[in-house]
Formats: C-alpha cells, structure tokens, sequence
C-alpha cells in the first residue's frame, strides 16, 4: 500500500477526526495559558487617565510616577474638587492627585474603579514621593464591598454567565437536538433567565460577596447567558461540529483576558484593553460593574454591545436554520 493510499485509508478511519481533535485540543491549551499569562501575569500601565484641580499637579511627582511605572499619565485638569470627583464617577479617570503646597500631595484612588489600578497607585505614588522629595498621602475614595476586597466577584459572576451561556447550548445541541430552531431560541433564552438568578442568588443571597442591585443585575446576567448560548448556536449553523473553536476563540481565548475584570483596562496589552468593550464578556464586566458601584452614572455602551450581539447572532441562526444540525419535522394533524 503505498503513501496515498495510506492516507486515504487513514481519513476515512475514526482516528482521524480524533487525532485533529487531540491536536487542536493541544494547540488550545497553549492559547489558552499564552492569552491569559500575557494579559494577566504582569499587568503594566500604559495610558493612565488621572485628574488634578486648580493649582496644577506636582510636575516632579507626575514625572516620577510616569517613571517608575514607565506609563504615561493622561492628566485631566479640573477647575474644582467636585469636577474632578464627577469624572470618577462618570469612570474617566481613576484617581484625583492634588498639590498641597509645602505639605505635598494627596492622591485620591478609587478602588471600585479598577482594583489593580488603585494597587499600583497606592503601592507607588508614596515611593515615588519620597524619592523626589514630594511626601504623598493616598486614601481611597470609592472602596470595594467588604465582601470582594480584590474586585474579582464580578469578573466570576460574568465568566459564569458566558461559559455557562455557551455550555448550556452545546448540551442542548447533544442532549436536545430535535429541538426545532425557535424552540432552541426559546429555550436559551429560558435557562439564561433561570441561570441569571442563580448567579445573582448564589453571589449576594447565598455567599454574601456583593450587594447586587435586583433585577438590573439579574437582567445582565441573563443577557450575557443568552448571547453567548447564541454566540456558538450561530457558529453552530455555519460551521457545524466545529463550532466550539471561533465560540471558544471568540468568548474564553479573548473575551476573558480582555474583560477588564481581573486586570483593569489601563493595564492590559493595549489591543486588549479596546478589543475587549466591544465582547461580551467585556460589556457584562462594565455594565455589571457600573450598576453596583457608580449607580447613578449608567452608560448605555455595555448595554448596546450585549444587545448587538444577542441580536445578530439569532438573527444569523434564524436566516441559516435550516443548515443547523437537529431539529425534527412537524407532523400536520
């Protein structure tokens, strides 16, 4: 037998989808560790919004934390106080620096803003103070919940919501795949309402780690469930079995580094840090972290990306239905 034969005889053998299988099984998981190491192992500023009053910062301390941090402070100047203190609840810049004269400086960080960046701030800022001769006073002027005093709960509670979104379609194409396709819409849409308030019960009622505003966070939760359940039910129909890699690609390899919730924006890989408002994971990361910490300044962004990707992907699943894998014929009576 020779070469082709060999190899003919090989395709049409079940060692050949599970030898693809294993090799793109391999090739994920150094994806996988490579996104996540990359994103973040070392988090590092890049261009970091700051704002300061009248009277103008301490240009010595700016340059030496621009220095130390081998960042570029964006600095935002305010007439007042009370300016500056709305640009950090509008989440423009995440820390007031102001001159105190021969007294030195005070640093206003916000921790809800973005954890790691109020840690790189309060961690660096006195350091850098001493060195120049600018003595740097740092208190945090918007906390964390006592029950989440890194920031990470909300990044878990999103990651739940799109891995399990996608799962939950993935064993309804195994598990239930006569489903006809808008009972398969109807039925996404049904255990992403259902698991939604099983994350928020097991987040706030059950566990204690975050005061979730009900039903805003609950409506989030589900939002994001059912677009990624749609996300793969739409690669789905265009790709058939292997529809978990640009799901995967898509939702785990990038959506979650790139979230912005165990790593805070500023600090990622700048293309990272754009790409990823415009995800799933990174809009259920900003709305969620919007409505339980700066309340009374909704941004409509988040919203509009989760919205945009729950539309499109049903709507692609709707207009190719007829290619996705299942369903049965309905028996006229």
């Amino acid at each position: 037998m020779d070469v082709r034969e060999r190899w003919r005889a090989f395709r049409g053998s079940v060692f050949y989808p599970a030898t693809v299988v294993a090799l793109l099984v391999s090739l994920a998981a150094g994806l996988f560790a490579g996104s996540y190491t990359a994103a973040m192992a070392n988090p590092t500023p890049h261009r970091l919004p700051i704002a300061t009053t009248a009277g103008g910062e301490p240009a010595r301390l700016v340059a030496g934390l621009e220095e130390a941090m081998d960042a570029q402070l964006d600095v935002h100047r305010y007439a007042t106080y009370a300016q500056a203190r709305e640009a950090v609840e509008e989440q423009q810049v995440f820390g007031i620096l102001r001159s105190l004269g021969e007294d030195g400086a005070l640093l206003d960080v916000s921790g809800a803003s973005g954890a790691s960046v109020a840690q790189v701030l309060t961690e660096t800022a006195p350091k850098v103070g001493a060195a120049v001769g600018v003595p740097v006073t740092v208190r945090d002027i918007n906390p964390l919940q006592t029950g989440d005093p890194r920031g990470l709960a909300i990044f878990y509670i999103s990651l739940a919501a799109v891995v399990i979104g996608f799962m939950g379609a993935i064993q309804l194409s195994v598990h239930a795949r006569a489903l006809n396709p808008g009972e398969r819409v109807a039925y996404t849409a049904g255990y992403a309402l259902l698991g939604g308030f099983m994350i928020y019960a097991a987040a706030d009622w059950w566990l204690g780690a975050l005061t979730l505003p009900f039903p805003q966070s609950w409506l989030i939760l589900a939002l994001t469930m059912y677009a990624a359940g749609m996300v793969f039910s739409m690669f789905n129909t265009l790709m058939g079995r292997w529809a978990i890699i640009p799901t995967w690609g898509v939702m785990v390899l990038i959506g979650n580094p790139s979230s912005g919730g165990a790593v805070s924006w500023p600090l990622l890989p700048s293309p990272l840090g754009h790409i990823g408002r415009w995800l799933p994971n990174g809009a259920s990361v900003n709305a969620q972290h919007t409505a339980v910490y700066f309340a009374g300044y909704q941004h409509v962004f988040p919203y509009l990306v989760l919205v945009g990707w729950a539309a499109v992907s049903t709507a692609v699943f709707w207009r190719w239905r007829h290619r996705h894998p299942g369903g049965r014929e309905v028996v006229a009576v």
